[in-house]
C-alpha cells in the first residue's frame, strides 16, 4: 500500500510520502550546506515525517480528505523520526523532528517525550515500515557531529539554524504540492553582481561630483569602504559622523565584500522603522528591480487593496517568510528575536543568515539587558557560519576590549583615523548647563521661540506634553511621540520637512524616537540631559547638511523632568559623571568608548538569564525571555485617517470582520495604525469613551497577533493632549 504525506491538492493528486521525504531531504541539504551540516540536514529531512508510514495516520489522512469540514489533529507522526534519530545517536536531530510543527522543545521535556514514544508500539511499527520502504534508512551511516558542538552555547545555536533548514524545506515542498501557483511567485531576485552594477552606476552620479565639505567627506568615506571590502570576513566597525553618507557607503562595502568572498546576501538590521523607511527609499531609488530589496518589519503596509496585491508585493510577502532575497532591510528586534526564537515560522529564515553581510546600523542602540547573548550569537555567526558583521554608527560602543564581559574580538576599522573626519565634519557647537543649573519648561519654551526653527528632544512623553503646553497653541508647534501610530508619525514628519523646506516657523517637540537616523535638519537642537550617545545622536539632526557655518546644540537639565528608570537613568548618570570632570568633546570618537566602557560595568548584561537557559537547551524559555524591548502593552487599533489613505482603517476593519480568510493580510496592513497602551492608559481611554471594542475576541483568533485587542481608539483622540 502506498503511503501518502499529504491529501489531495487542487488537481486531485495526493503527495507520496517517500517523494516528500526525499524532496525535503534534498532541499534541506542545500540549505544546510553553508552551516557545514549538509549530511545532518539530509537525514533530518528523511526522518521528519516517517511516522506517517503508520496505517493509523494513513487512515486519518483519507478520512480527513473525505470529510474536510471535520478536520482535527491526526495521530502523532513525529515520534518515529525522533526516536530513530536518538538510536543513531543524533540527539540534535531529535530536536528538529520533534519540533518541526510546534517548535523546538526544552531538552528536559524532550527526553521524557522520547522515552514515552520509544515505548509506544505504534512508533516502533512506523519505524519498521519506514526502514522497509526507504533504502536511505537501511544503508546510510550517521555522520560525525562537528567538534565545536560539545560546547552548550554553540550546540544551542547550531540546532536552531539546522532546524531552520529543515522547516523551510518542509514548508516549501508542502507549498509546491498544495499551492504550486504560489511557489512559482518565488522567482529569482536579481543577484549581487546585478545590484553592484546598478549601485556603481548610481554612485557615479553622486560621489565626488561636488567639492563642498560634506560631499568631500562622503566621497572619502565611500572610497575607504571600497578599499576595506577586500579584507577577509569578520567584524568591522564603520565609524562615520552623522551626515557622512554611511547608508550608501556601507552598502558599497557590503556588496563588494559579498562578491569578493562569495557571500549570499546583505542584511541591514536597524533599530527604528522610521530609519528603515528612509533606508529603503534610498535603496529603491538605486535599484530599479522591485525584487532587489526586501523590507521586512511589523509596520510595513501594503498599498494595494487587500484583494489585489501586485506580483511584487506577493513576492515580498513570500520572501519575508524565509529571507530569500539579495538585500534585506529589517528591524534589530526582528533580526535578533528570530535568532533566539523557537517556532518554525520565526526560525524559518535563519539558515539564510549564514554567509551574509550583516550591517548593524546605530549599533549603540543594542539593549544592555540582553547584550551578552547578542554578542555571543554574533561571535558564532562570524566564527562558524561565514558571516561578516559591520558595526555602524557615529557613537561606537566599547564592544571589543572591555574587561568586564566577553566582548567581540578583532574588530577592524573601515575608516582609518575616524577622529579626523569628525573634526572636519564638525557642524555644531555644544552648550552645556552650568553645575546645578536647571530650566523650567517656560525657560525651554523661550529658548525655542527665540529661533524660527528648533527641535527639542526630551526624555519622557510627560515631559514632551509639559513643554508643548508651555509653547502654547501655535501652528508652528508640532509633536512626535511613540504613542502616535506609525502612520500619524509619518504624517507629522512630512509636515515638519515641508515647513523646514519652506523656511516656515517649525518648533518640533519629540521623545527620543527622532534622534537616531531620522533625516531632518534644524539650525537649533535642544536636548534634555540624558545618555551621552543620545545627546550626540540628537545633534545629528542639527545642521545635518552643513548649509550653515555652524548649528547650535543646547543641553539643558529640566527642573521638573523625570528620567526613565533602569539603564537609561544609569547612562544619564554616567554622562553627568563625565561632565563633572570637565567639558566633553563630543566630536572625539574615543569619548564614546570611554563612556560605554564605564556604562557597561554598571548594568546587568544578561538580566533575564538567557545564557543559562541556552546552556540547558531550553528553547521555549530562551524565546520567552529574550525580548529587546520589555513590553507590557496591549496593541490597539487607532482610527487615524492618514492624509494619503483616508478611510483605510475603516475599510480594513470591515474586511477583517467580513472576510476572515484575509485576517493575516488585513492585520499586516493595520500595523501602521496600531499603538501599544499600558494597562492604566487603556483603562483611562476606556473610561473616557475613547476606546471601544469593535471586534470581540480578536486576539483569540488572530494567531501571531495574540497581543492585539479588538479595541479601536476613536478618531477624535489627540495623542498630544490625551493620556500620554
Amino acid at each position: 500500500m502506498t503511503a501518502f504525506a499529504h491529501s489531495k491538492n487542487a488537481s486531485g493528486q495526493r503527495q507520496i510520502l517517500i517523494d516528500h521525504l526525499r524532496q525535503v531531504a534534498e532541499q534541506a541539504t542545500q540549505f544546510a550546506a553553508p552551516l557545514g551540516a549538509a549530511e545532518l540536514a539530509f537525514i533530518a529531512g528523511i526522518l521528519h515525517d516517517i511516522g506517517k508510514f503508520h496505517p493509523d495516520f494513513q487512515h486519518y489522512l483519507l478520512a480527513a480528505e473525505a470529510n474536510p469540514t471535520q478536520r482535527h489533529h491526526g495521530p502523532d507522526h513525529k515520534g518515529g523520526g525522533a526516536v530513530l534519530a536518538t538510536s543513531m545517536q543524533l540527539d540534535s536531530l531529535a530536536f528538529l523532528v520533534a519540533g518541526h510543527h510546534g517548535g523546538l522543545p526544552a531538552w528536559s521535556e524532550l527526553t521524557v517525550w522520547l522515552r514515552e514514544r520509544a515505548a509506544n508500539p505504534a512508533v516502533q511499527q512506523a519505524i519498521q515500515l519506514a526502514q522497509g520502504a526507504m533504502v536511505e534508512l537501511q544503508t546510510r551511516s550517521a555522520p560525525h557531529l562537528p567538534e565545536h558542538l560539545k560546547q552548550a552555547l554553540e550546540a544551542e545555536l547550531f540546532v536552531r539554524l539546522l532546524f531552520s533548514a529543515l522547516v523551510d524545506a518542509d514548508f516549501l515542498d508542502t507549498e509546491q504540492h498544495f499551492q504550486g501557483h504560489q511557489a512559482a511567485l518565488r522567482s529569482a531576485a536579481p543577484n549581487l553582481t546585478t545590484l553592484w552594477e546598478a549601485f556603481s552606476a548610481s554612485q557615479q552620479q553622486l560621489s565626488g561630483q561636488r567639492a563642498d565639505r560634506v560631499n568631500t567627506i562622503r566621497h572619502e568615506v565611500y572610497l575607504h569602504c571600497q578599499e576595506a571590502a577586500t579584507l577577509p570576513p569578520g567584524f568591522f566597525r564603520l565609524t562615520v559622523p552623522t551626515g557622512g553618507g554611511k547608508t550608501r557607503s556601507s552598502l558599497a562595502f557590503a556588496l563588494l565584500h559579498a562578491l569578493k568572498y562569495g557571500l549570499r546576501r546583505v542584511i541591514y538590521a536597524i533599530p527604528y522603522t522610521s530609519i528603515i523607511e528612509q533606508t529603503v527609499d534610498v535603496f529603491r531609488d538605486i535599484f530599479p528591480d522591485e525584487k532587489a530589496v526586501l523590507e521586512h518589519h511589523s509596520a510595513l503596509a501594503l498599498k494595494e487593496p487587500a484583494s489585489t496585491p501586485s506580483l511584487a508585493e506577493q513576492w515580498a510577502r513570500l520572501a519575508a517568510e524565509n529571507w530569500d532575497a539579495p538585500l534585506i532591510v529589517t528591524t534589530t528586534i526582528q533580526f535578533f528575536e528570530s535568532l533566539l526564537a523557537c517556532t518554525p515560522s520565526a526560525c524559518r529564515k535563519l539558515h539564510n543568515i549564514a554567509q551574509s553581510v550583516i550591517i548593524l546600523d546605530e549599533v549603540q542602540m543594542l539593549p544592555t539587558h540582553v547584550l551578552e547573548p547578542i554578542l555571543d550569537v554574533l561571535r558564532q555567526l562570524v566564527s562558524r557560519y561565514g558571516v561578516t558583521v559591520v558595526l555602524c554608527t557615529a557613537t561606537q560602543p566599547a564592544l571589543d576590549h572591555h574587561a568586564a564581559f566577553s566582548a567581540l574580538e578583532h574588530i577592524r576599522e573601515i575608516i582609518p583615523q575616524p577622529e579626523r573626519l569628525f573634526a572636519e565634519l564638525k557642524r555644531v557647537e555644544y552648550h552645556w548647563p552650568q553645575q546645578g543649573e536647571c530650566w523650567t519648561w517656560e525657560q525651554v519654551a523661550q529658548a525655542i521661540q527665540a529661533s524660527q526653527q528648533a527641535l527639542t528632544i526630551v526624555n519622557t512623553r510627560a515631559d514632551a506634553l509639559a513643554l508643548v503646553d508651555a509653547l502654547g497653541s501655535d501652528p508652528a508647534v508640532l509633536h512626535l511621540s511613540t504613542r502616535m501610530c506609525g502612520a500619524h508619525r509619518r504624517a507629522v514628519l512630512q509636515k515638519v520637512r515641508q515647513r523646514l523646506n519652506d523656511e516656515k516657523p517649525c518648533w518640533l517637540v519629540s521623545t527620543q524616537l527622532i534622534e537616531a537616523g531620522v533625516d531632518v535638519d534644524f539650525p537649533l537642537v535642544l536636548r534634555a540631559m540624558g545618555p551621552l550617545d543620545r545627546i550626540a545622536q540628537a545633534a545629528g539632526r542639527c545642521n545635518r547638511e552643513g548649509r550653515r557655518p555652524s548649528g547650535e546644540v543646547i543641553v539643558f537639565a529640566p527642573a521638573a523632568g523625570r528620567l526613565p528608570a533602569g539603564p537609561y537613568r544609569t547612562a544619564t548618570e554616567v554622562t553627568q559623571g563625565l561632565l563633572r570632570g570637565g567639558t566633553l568633546d563630543l566630536h572625539d570618537p574615543a569619548l564614546y568608548e570611554a563612556y560605554f566602557a564605564r556604562y557597561y560595568r554598571q548594568v546587568d548584561r544578561d538580566e533575564p538569564h538567557i545564557q543559562e537557559a541556552r546552556r540547558r537547551l531550553d528553547y521555549p524559555a530562551v524565546a520567552e525571555r529574550f525580548h529587546l524591548i520589555g513590553d507590557d502593552t496591549t496593541s490597539v487599533i487607532v482610527h487615524y485617517d492618514a492624509p494619503d489613505s483616508p478611510g483605510a482603517v475603516a475599510h480594513l476593519l470591515h474586511t477583517l470582520q467580513s472576510q476572515p480568510a484575509h485576517a493575516r493580510e488585513c492585520l499586516r496592513r493595520l500595523q501602521p495604525y496600531i499603538v501599544g497602551l499600558r494597562p492604566h492608559e487603556l483603562t483611562q481611554a476606556q473610561k473616557r469613551g475613547l476606546a471601544t471594542e469593535v471586534i470581540p475576541g480578536l486576539w483569540e483568533w488572530c494567531g501571531n497577533y495574540d497581543h492585539l485587542r479588538g479595541i479601536m481608539l476613536d478618531s477624535a483622540y489627540e495623542p498630544d493632549h490625551l493620556i500620554w
